[in-house]
């Protein structure tokens, strides 16, 4: 009994010192956007004695068009996410339901375009998008990002799709339902757990890209919020206060998007007693 207390604190006591070494930069980091004199990183101890304030936050939105760039990223990220989820859901109900010739091959060259290095495709993208005239444009950007999306979040959804009973098809097949109405109102409500995950990971993935929309995106007032961190970091890269506040905006959203779907996680599998047996 005393061997399994010892282990049982133990197992705390990792947990614990896990759990800090994950919140405690976090926590340095809202502490120190709460200061004005840091110029250089400021010590736990004057973090905790010092007086705090909100300027560094009215500062950095109102410095180098970090609100402009701020709204900019939120339209594309959600554009973005519900065209995403829409062009997976649909391909991925496709590929689970339907029977075509060379179904199979193609999924599988679905998958073999996920292991091309998405800096291999910056150039043949750039000149698809350049003959139809959408360089430097939002349409171009969002098409850009949903197109890459569609292949990971299919195979996401697939095996979702794929474990609801086919049972569940027969009551809305006897009353004329069509394909339309199985997916509208069985495959999207039942997969709501896998949905919302995809959807986090469309919006934050969208949200901190920078590579692609700063090879796309020429206009100034055009630009997404990495650029203008990106601006943050090389104009004010000792004013710690400043950038750890821009930071923690740029983190807001995510941590928003997180908690509208984090409660479609409490139930992973809604299709499960849908059936008797």
């Amino acid at each position: 009994m005393r061997r399994q207390r010892g282990l049982t604190l133990a197992l705390h006591m990792a947990l614990l010192l896990g759990m800090l070494l994950v919140i405690g930069p976090f926590v340095y980091m809202v502490l120190t956007s709460l200061t004005t004199d840091n110029f250089s990183l400021p010590s736990p101890y004057k973090l905790m004695h010092s007086s705090k304030t909100i300027q560094n936050y009215i500062d950095a939105w109102n410095k180098n068009h970090f609100s402009r760039y701020f709204v900019n990223s939120i339209g594309i990220s959600a554009v973005t996410m519900v065209l995403s989820l829409f062009l997976a859901t649909l391909t991925a109900y496709g590929f689970a339901r339907f029977s075509f010739p060379a179904k199979e091959p193609l999924f599988k060259l679905f998958l073999f375009s996920m292991f091309v290095p998405a800096l291999l495709n910056i150039i043949p993208q750039f000149t698809i998008l350049k003959t139809l005239h959408l360089v430097d444009t939002y349409p171009g950007l969002i098409l850009l990002y949903a197109g890459t999306g569609v292949v990971g979040g299919t195979f996401f959804l697939r095996g979702f799709f794929e474990r609801i009973p086919t049972e569940l098809e027969e009551s809305i097949v006897i009353d004329g339902g069509g394909k339309w109405t199985l997916y509208r109102s069985i495959y999207i409500p039942l997969s709501l757990p896998a949905i919302g995950t995809l959807g986090i990971f469309s919006f934050s993935g969208t949200w901190d890209e920078f590579i692609v929309a700063l090879t796309l995106i020429k206009t100034e007032s055009h630009r997404t919020l990495p650029i203008a961190l990106q601006l943050f970091q090389g104009q004010y890269a000792t004013y710690y206060g400043l950038f750890f506040a821009a930071s923690m905006m740029a983190l807001l959203p995510i941590i928003l998007i997180f908690l509208i779907f984090q409660k479609q996680f409490v139930n992973p599998n809604m299709s499960e007693g849908s059936v008797k047996g």
